[in-house]
């Protein structure tokens, strides 16, 4: 295959893997931060300590996350149906892909809200601030550094899941790899599509630790 053919599939494999990946980090992120928080906020000694909550939520978290991808990709066929129509195609990938990494960025949040000094938050307490004023103003700007590597992560993550994705109908980078590289035994365009996605992998590392180095300085600065 020679670079012109290969370009326009290029272009639309990795159109369609941003797209899937944005969009699968947006619902990760709203659906794994208040998870994350609610882990830590249940927990022995946490504000709303709550242990039976604490476990279930736990469980269910440590399920997610044990489970491969590619078993519950297939898994989530009938439910990705219904809730988009389809399950072939990018936008339904965004369901699985979704599922599949909110409760990795689950524990990433939690992870990043624990490291937060309590003596701050004691010292809001003692100002009389209420749970929500504690989780806006001190858990979540204190924690923020940690959180956007933990975006960044997960982020790497969705990329590798949406490769695997495509072999399934989903689209994207792994589609192409799988039908003209795999298929055809076209050595040479699996090697251009694995060098696209490391490069897509490398950009998205760098930008995350520029974020994460400028929020560290504003912290000293601060």
């Amino acid at each position: 295959m020679t670079w012109s053919e290969m370009q326009p599939l290029l272009e639309q494999g990795t159109v369609d893997t941003l797209y899937m990946v944005l969009w699968a980090t947006v619902v990760t992120v709203i659906g794994g931060l208040p998870l994350g928080i609610l882990l830590v906020l249940t927990d022995k000694g946490g504000l709303l300590q709550n242990l039976p909550v604490n476990k279930v939520v736990g469980a269910i978290v440590n399920v997610g996350r044990s489970l491969p991808f590619i078993i519950l990709l297939i898994a989530l066929i009938p439910f990705t149906t219904l809730v988009v129509g389809t399950f072939i195609g990018p936008t339904a990938m965004i369901v699985p892909l979704a599922i599949g990494a909110i409760p990795f960025f689950a524990r990433l949040v939690e992870t990043a809200i624990r490291e937060v000094d309590h003596g701050l938050v004691e010292a809001v307490q003692a100002m009389g601030g209420g749970i929500p004023t504690i989780v806006r103003k001190v858990l979540l700007p204190q924690a923020l550094p940690s959180l956007v590597s933990a975006v960044t992560t997960t982020v790497i993550v969705l990329i590798g899941y949406s490769a695997m994705a495509g072999a399934v109908g989903g689209e994207g980078l792994g589609s192409k790899a799988v039908t003209y590289g795999y298929q055809r035994f076209d050595t040479t365009f699996m090697l251009v599509t694995v060098v696209v996605l490391v490069v897509i992998v490398t950009v998205v590392q760098l930008i995350g630790d520029g974020i994460v180095r400028l929020l560290a300085r504003r912290g000293r600065t601060a």
